[in-house]
């Protein structure tokens, strides 16, 4: 029988209720309790690493995880982290770069209700995790929720009540868990490399969210204070004339910070060769483009890769254009 360890850190799922609203207070061994079926499915152990709102979660907080893992990495089969949702899409995209090659599951799920409420989706998506978790043909960082298996560089929150709040993004479900049985969809690929295991980010990075108007005065100080600006343009990307002069400047005067061009669409992703906002661009500066990547998976892929240029031998276009965990299809192909 498969060993799974139970990763335990707050959330929803782990939640009482209180005179100041849902808050953290429910144990692994609790958790555990409410699923009595698990014994016919593994043995399993638990360890509360964190106990928080997900509001609350850090890159601090995924390194924490990753060294909990690595530390037990060898004792156990895989892994079931409990996890808040409101910031589960980025942990599943942190650690989906953090821990890579991994031929153990290690799988993040959660729920909209606490697991002590009469209704809730906390039980099903506990034991849909550990029956993936015990899986043979398991591998990798993924979510599962809803009774789907999600890449941990796809997942996104669509819905902030539902039960079927995670969507997989423009790729498709690895699986579907129901009644207890796995329907793969895709097959998983066995790893060539042993696992190799990232502690160190770099969360100096700027999300900078464009709006019609917005004013180009704040672009001198977010060059000047941060390593990588992540730039959510409208559509399938570009810079609009109104602060085009300010920013290719800034571009020219800081060469060495990273500019990263993103989305606010959601679907489809980026494509700077379209219109002439973009193809201006490509001519002005040097930059990344996000592609089809989630924005999630831009921002923690860019905190690893900033960390972690003294171990990538590649550059840093190779690096981020790298496809891992399936964050990237069209980058490679269509890299600036």
């Amino acid at each position: 029988m498969k060993k799974i360890l139970l990763v335990a850190t707050g959330g929803t799922i782990a939640s009482k209720k209180t005179e100041s609203g849902l808050t953290p207070q429910i144990s692994p061994e609790e958790l555990v309790s409410f699923i009595p079926d698990l014994k016919d499915i593994c043995e399993v152990a638990t360890v509360q690493v964190l106990n928080l709102d997900s509001s609350n979660m850090e890159p601090k907080h995924w390194s924490m995880m990753v060294e909990c893992i690595r530390e037990n990495y060898d004792k156990y089969d895989g892994f079931v982290i409990a996890h808040g949702t409101d910031t589960m899409a980025y942990t599943a995209a942190g650690l989906s770069y953090m821990i890579q090659n991994s031929r153990k599951p290690i799988v993040i799920t959660g729920s909209q209700k606490p697991i002590n409420m009469d209704i809730t989706d906390a039980k099903t998506n506990l034991l849909d995790s550990f029956i993936y978790a015990a899986d043979d043909k398991s591998q990798d960082v993924v979510v599962v929720f809803d009774g789907k298996v999600i890449a941990g560089t796809r997942a996104k929150k669509f819905r902030s009540k539902s039960y079927n709040a995670f969507e997989s993004i423009d790729f498709p479900v690895l699986a579907m868990i129901q009644d207890g049985q796995i329907m793969r969809y895709i097959p998983m690929m066995p790893h060539e490399e042993e696992v190799a295991f990232y502690t160190e980010l770099n969360s100096n990075i700027f999300l900078l969210k464009l709006i019609p108007g917005f004013q180009p005065e704040m672009l001198t100080y977010i060059f000047s204070h941060y390593d990588a600006v992540i730039v959510e343009s409208f559509g399938v990307g570009g810079i609009p004339k109104s602060i085009s002069e300010t920013f290719y400047g800034l571009c020219r005067q800081y060469p060495e910070k990273t500019i990263i061009m993103a989305t606010q669409v959601a679907h489809e992703g980026s494509d700077m060769t379209v219109y002439e906002v973009g193809h201006e661009m490509k001519t002005m500066c040097n930059f990344l483009e996000s592609y089809d990547m989630t924005l999630e998976s831009v921002i923690a892929k860019t905190m690893w890769m900033l960390a972690n240029n003294h171990v990538n031998k590649d550059n840093q276009e190779d690096i981020f254009y790298k496809n891992i965990n399936y964050d990237v299809i069209f980058g490679k192909n269509r890299k600036c």
